[in-house]
This record gives structure tokens, sequence and C-alpha cells, in this order.
């Protein structure tokens, strides 16, 4: 047994193992510490299953702020009838947990991988706990993966993944932000929009309500664990006369200043898609794991400065980070690690010490400061390493190339013989 093959074994049996524990939480074989955070599987989105299966989508709910594809993750516990719907789905969670291992298991073996992203997803996925069961963002994060690791040899496959995704639940739209210039932005681009347009006529025509989650997504405020709440954390400790209450289907502050500190968040996400469009302009290198390395670098910057870091949001940073480092080329190590140690963090303050951070005291706070602050340093680590790979390279080549010119040529002189007089 080769020491690549045994790492990778190593790796399916401490994922068994860690899925096993998952999947006893889930279904409350073993009671894990902590809030219940399954209800939202077997009351919510069993609701919202009742009311699809009617032949309309929640359009009256306004915690319904999901893409229209997001129906089929919501009434797929159908496809395993012989089991009660939480059940069914927490199955069906773990199957596609399952297949991100395969793929990357399988993406991991030859020349230029490795198997440290294996390693992320087997350690990523069980460090967030049971939330990572009791969400849809597993299904949505397994076809996020294939996309990425389809497009590396089929760019349509590629779009075609990243288009259903987008309407799954937006984000994997951002997969197609490193596609190399030319052939194979037109063919991922293109596919994109194309099966993109198709699906979304298909959902608009087959239910009303298919676009009611534009508006209630609009109306999100600043959410206890987002990066703008750690401002009212803090002054909270000074009097601060807000308070915090369920709204849009998530604890969100509500007082003085809030408004602002919201539109503050969505112009921080502006300015990071203002960088990825400079980056996307200056990038003259595009290497084998360029793609990935800024599909990863995309979902970072928007989560972090998303006015709503749910803890479901890390599994797809995790999964992002795994795709990456199946990559030998890719220099996303660290940020990588710190993502894995910020999911570990983000288990911490949700569900185990919820009741800390609500409360905006010492320990919830630190939790905040901490969790946060490990993503802020991993978006800084990732944007600068990918701005060096693929923007400043050349520009040295470049340099090098005009100091090295003249001087070739002035030795080309010196050799040629002098003409006679």
């Amino acid at each position: 047994m080769t020491g690549s093959s045994g790492t990778r074994q190593a790796a399916f049996v401490v994922w068994a193992l860690t899925r096993a524990v998952l999947l006893l939480w889930v279904t409350k074989v073993v009671t894990p510490p902590g809030l219940d955070v399954t209800s939202d599987v077997s009351v919510i989105y069993h609701g919202w299953s009742e009311v699809l299966r009617s032949g309309s989508y929640p359009q009256s709910d306004v915690t319904w702020q999901y893409p229209p594809v997001a129906a089929l993750a919501i009434l797929s516990p159908a496809l395993l009838p012989f089991l009660d719907y939480a059940t069914a789905f927490f199955v069906l969670a773990f199957l596609c947990d399952a297949l991100v291992l395969g793929l990357l298991l399988r993406a991991s073996d030859g020349p230029g991988r490795r198997a440290a992203g294996v390693w992320v997803w087997v350690a990523g996925v069980p460090l967030l706990g049971t939330t990572a069961y009791a969400r849809y963002d597993v299904m949505v994060t397994a076809v996020a993966v294939a996309a990425l690791l389809a497009g590396l040899r089929h760019p349509r496959v590629l779009g075609a993944l990243a288009a259903f995704g987008a309407l799954l639940k937006v984000w994997p739209a951002l997969l197609l932000a490193g596609t190399a210039r030319g052939r194979a932005t037109r063919l991922a681009w293109g596919t994109a929009a194309a099966v993109a347009a198709g699906l979304l006529l298909v959902c608009v025509a087959a239910a009303p309500g298919a676009l009611a989650f534009l508006g209630f997504q609009r109306d999100r405020g600043t959410e206890v664990e987002s990066l703008g709440a750690l401002v009212f954390h803090v002054w909270r400790q000074f009097g601060w006369e807000g308070q915090v209450e369920l709204h849009y289907g998530s604890l969100e502050f509500l007082g003085p200043h809030v408004p602002l500190v919201s539109t503050l968040a969505l112009g921080l996400s502006v300015a990071a898609f203002g960088w990825l469009l400079v980056w996307r302009l200056r990038a003259r290198t595009f290497g084998v794991s360029t793609p990935a390395d800024a599909a990863f670098t995309a979902v970072l910057l928007f989560t972090t400065t998303s006015r709503v870091i749910s803890p479901q949001y890390m599994l797809w940073l995790v999964g992002l980070a795994a795709v990456c480092l199946v990559l030998r080329e890719s220099r996303m190590g660290w940020p990588a690690v710190l993502v894995v140690a910020a999911t570990g963090v983000t288990q911490l303050e949700f569900p185990i010490g919820f009741v800390h951070v609500v409360t905006s005291d010492a320990q919830g706070l630190t939790l905040m400061f901490l969790r946060n602050g490990l993503l802020v340093a991993a978006c800084v680590l990732a944007a600068v390493r990918l701005w060096r790979d693929t923007v400043r390279t050349p520009v040295r080549a470049e340099v090098l190339e005009a100091v090295a010119e003249p001087a070739l040529s002035r030795a080309g002189r010196a050799d040629t013989p002098a003409s006679a007089p």
C-alpha cells in the first residue's frame, strides 16, 4: 500500500466515524451540546414542502429567501418515502457529503494533485456540528465541488452546474469568476446563461411565487453573527438601546443606526465585487488552480462582508477550500486553514454558545471577534495570494524582459565583427 493510498484510506475511515456521529446527533439517538438545530428541517422545510406540493412557492412566508430551484432540495425527501421527512433529509445530506468525499478522493489521485483537500472536507464538516446536515447547504456545496472539478476539463459542465447551483442558492454563480480568458470563459459563461435562463423560465411557468425571494432577501437586516454586528455587540456594553429579535428568519439587531450599518455592509460587498472585477481585468496568468482559487476567494469575500453570516455558510467555504487544496498548484493553504479554524469556532458560537452571542456577554464577544477575525484574515490572505499569482507575476516577467533586452542587444553588437572601412 503506497503512502498516498494509505492517506486516502485513513481519510475515509475518519470520515466514516465522524459522519456516524453526525447522523446520531441529527436523528437524536445521541443528544449533542447546544441548541436543537434540526427544527429547521422538521418544521420549516417540511412546511415549505407541503406548500410546494400544493403547486405554489411559499410566497407569503418572508423566511423563504431562496432561488426557485431550491424547491428541489426542499422536496428531495420524497425520494425516500419509507422514511419520515426529517430523517429522509438527513440521509440525503449524508449522501451529498459522501458524494463530495468521493469526488475529492478521485480528484486527489494523479500528478499535480494531493490529498490535503480531502482532509479539509473530512475535518471541516464535523467541525460545524449538526448544522452541517440540518440545512440544505451541503447539497449546494456538492454541486459547487462537482462544478469546479468538472471544469478542469469541461468548461461547459462547469457553466451548467454553476447555473444550477446559482438557482439553488445564488453564490455558486461566483464559481465562474476565475475561468481562463478566451474559449473557456465563452463556453462556461455562455452555457451558464443559457441553463439559468431555461431553468428560470421553467420555474416561473411551473408555479406562482418563483421570484418572491428577491423582495424578502432585499429586506434583510444585520444578523447577530455578521461582521457588522460586532459594532452593536460592543456598543451594547456602553448602553446602546436596540435589541435582538427574530426578523426575516434569523436573529437580527433592531434599533438605532442598524440601517446605517446594514448599508455599510452592502457597501463592503460592492467594494468586494469591485476588487473582483479589477482582478478579473488585470489577471494575466490563469493556471490549473486559478478557477478554484478565484471561486474560493470570491465566495469568502462575499460571505465575510454579508449582512448575514449564518453558520451553514461555512460549508461553502470548506467545500471550495477542499477543491483548492486538491490541486498542488494552489497557494490557498493558509486561507483554507483559517477557514477550517473559523468553522470550529462557528460551532462553539452556534449552537453551543448562541445564548452568549445573543446577549453579547464576554464569551459571546470573544467568539464573534475570533470567528469573524479569522474570516477577515482569510479574506486578506486569499486576495493577496490570488493577485500575486495571477496579476503581479506577468508584470515581473515583463520588467525582467525589458531590462534584459537592451543588455542582450549590446552583447549581440559586441559579438558582431565590425564592418571593414
